[in-house]
């Protein structure tokens, strides 16, 4: 591989890192909350309303149902108004922001189910409200699962964004396109592949880790 592809190839990686970091990020931000008010409004649950969490699921379940490529064109308007251009890095970030957080408040749903009834009976007892009982015991006890969800959440953000790479969004997927696939130099494809492998393996490898830890505190 020539100098000017190496720097092109560690130009992409970082492409790549930025658009996951930055839409992982986001997806946590947006997507914990809507976890939680789901879990909270279900039935049972500590604000219980079956309106708003049937609203609220099927909402989450339509983004979640439209593959990403489409919602990728489907939001070019959006992402032109928030950013000014549906090309480039930061153009990709909204519409792997808007696919990764109903996927992700999914996943941060199932983690928080997870949590023992007893424990959120025994704070309502002594006089908890509703935050402390999110405060003190949802979050705290679904930790490890939420952490795990997040890890796998930003792997397949990277997945998404070599797809986005195919109509301009740039990072490792565009390069792999436009030299590996259109200018047939198969040593550009195996690299990009191998990156994308070690990269993925080096995240989940951090989440694990991370997650081990929550889970022997």
């Amino acid at each position: 591989m020539t100098p000017i592809m190496l720097e092109l190839l560690i130009r992409s990686l970082w492409e790549t890192v930025l658009m996951t970091l930055a839409s992982g990020l986001i997806s946590l931000v947006a997507g914990l909350p809507l976890g939680l008010a789901l879990v909270a409004t279900a039935r049972g649950g500590i604000a219980e309303n079956l309106w708003i969490n049937r609203v609220l699921g099927a909402v989450i379940n339509g983004f979640r149902s439209v593959p990403f490529i489409i919602l990728l064109v489907a939001l070019i308007p959006l992402t032109r108004l928030i950013v000014g251009t549906a090309l480039g890095t930061w153009a990709a970030i909204v519409p792997l922001a808007i696919a990764a957080t109903p996927y992700y408040a999914r996943i941060a749903e199932v983690s928080l189910r997870e949590v023992d009834r007893g424990l959120i009976d025994a704070v309502r007892a002594i006089g908890g409200n509703r935050w402390t009982i999110i405060r003190e015991v949802l979050v705290p006890e679904a930790l490890p699962g939420i952490v795990a969800g997040f890890t796998v959440t930003l792997v397949t953000l990277i997945g998404a964004s070599a797809m986005a790479g195919a109509i301009g969004a740039g990072g490792l997927g565009d390069l792999a396109i436009r030299y590996g696939y259109q200018r047939f130099e198969t040593s550009v494809m195996i690299a990009v592949v191998a990156v994308l492998i070690v990269l993925v393996c080096g995240i989940q490898w951090l989440g694990d880790r991370l997650v081990a830890g929550l889970d022997h505190r």
